[in-house]
């Protein structure tokens, strides 16, 4: 079935029992999921949990294609580029083609003065004009997430846009990425920093959605549950698990 956002304006997005495929291996089943503008949602689960798929599913729906920034595991950046204009890349779309192959040789000062303030934020000020591929892997993440920015978008899908970094630097990152976007769906690994920045969680395992709640509803101890394979170990063996409340964790525990 095709998938769009709801009519509705209050939603983003509105997936109705959606399966979610690669050749020979379907990794989410008939999975329900609605997202409203302005949330800011959390996905967990375990790796190769379907966490990049759903992201992917949800950055493809065409009809507000133009209004979302995806930012990727891999940054994708050109290597014998700088940082400055691997930045720049997020607003190509806006300048004539000309004012961009200009810009690459003899940077514009009001270009330069809006992506250094930008790289500055994300802790790249002293490295904006070196080579990307002379950047750390922590380096060349934060240049591809000040290159989303940079696009200013609404909607920010993040597939663990900060993993790369320490837990410090990832809280600030994760701070401005909130601050700058009206509503972020974004994957993480760290679930303290899930339930620190985020008002909704999803968890996905075993090709389902097993976990969808406030993120003020749930505690640590919740999703260290939602991790256990113990806990888990039914849902893992088929499709179809049912979801699981905030207070089905805190009782199984």
């Amino acid at each position: 079935m095709l998938n769009r956002p709801d009519s509705d304006n209050s939603s983003l997005f509105k997936l109705e029992k959606v399966t979610i495929a690669w050749p020979g291996h379907t990794v989410l089943h008939e999975i329900s999921l609605t997202i409203k503008h302005g949330e800011k949602l959390a996905i967990l689960g375990r790796s190769g949990s379907g966490k990049s798929s759903l992201l992917n599913h949800l950055y493809q729906l065409n009809s507000l294609a133009q209004g979302r920034a995806f930012c990727q595991q891999n940054p994708g950046l050109v290597p014998s580029l700088s940082a400055f204009h691997n930045i720049f890349m997020g607003q190509l779309d806006k300048h004539h083609f000309l004012y961009n192959a200009i810009n690459l040789f003899f940077p514009f000062k009001e270009a330069l003065a809006d992506v250094g303030a930008l790289a500055e934020r994300v802790g790249l000020a002293d490295k904006l004009m070196e080579r990307a591929e002379t950047l750390s892997g922590g380096q060349q993440q934060r240049v591809a997430l000040a290159r989303c920015l940079y696009q200013n978008r609404a909607v920010f899908l993040g597939d663990e846009p900060v993993s790369a970094v320490d837990e410090t630097q990832a809280d600030d990152l994760l701070s401005l990425i909130m601050s700058a976007h009206q509503t972020v769906i974004i994957a993480l690994h760290n679930t303290q920093q899930a339930l620190r920045h985020c008002d909704r969680i999803i968890g996905l395992h075993g090709g389902a959605i097993v976990l969808d709640a406030p993120s003020k509803a749930l505690t640590q101890n919740d999703l260290s549950e939602f991790y256990s394979e113990t806990s888990y170990s039914a849902s893992a063996k088929s499709f179809g698990a049912p979801l699981m409340s905030c207070q089905n964790l805190s009782s199984a525990g």
